[in-house]
């Protein structure tokens, strides 16, 4: 009497598949969860870019000659929390003022998101 051989996998080539199965997802998740902190910040700096140029449109619509010095205020876009750090600078022509506004994070102050600079005149 002959025995049939059954077909099927073996425990150990199971355990195997099982190993490379979890080592791919954790990789996926890994991924997933970087691309999800890269739009936030992307999303952050995209925010703060809006509300810097904002200023400074503010400032060369309004034609009024800013006077030197620093201010801070707060500036959010949408649900981000942002502050903005303006500062009106004297340059080598006295018809011309730099302006430059630096965007941080209201959680975090020391972090700077952006900074941009223009210059205007009277």
């Amino acid at each position: 009497m002959r025995r049939s051989s059954s077909s099927g996998f073996t425990l150990l080539e199971v355990l195997v598949a099982l190993v490379i199965v979890g080592t791919a997802l954790g990789a996926s998740l890994r991924a997933v969860g970087s691309l999800t902190q890269n739009s936030a910040g992307l999303r952050a700096s995209m925010m703060a870019t809006w509300s810097a140029e904002n200023r400074l449109v503010q400032l060369s619509l309004a034609r009024v000659y800013p006077a030197i010095g620093k201010q801070t205020y707060e500036c959010p876009q949408g649900d981000i929390k942002l502050m903005c750090e303006e500062a009106v600078i004297a340059t080598a022509n006295p018809r011309f003022r730099r302006v430059e506004v630096s965007v941080y994070d209201q959680a975090n102050p020391e972090r700077r998101i952006i900074k941009l600079a223009q210059v205007l005149s009277p």
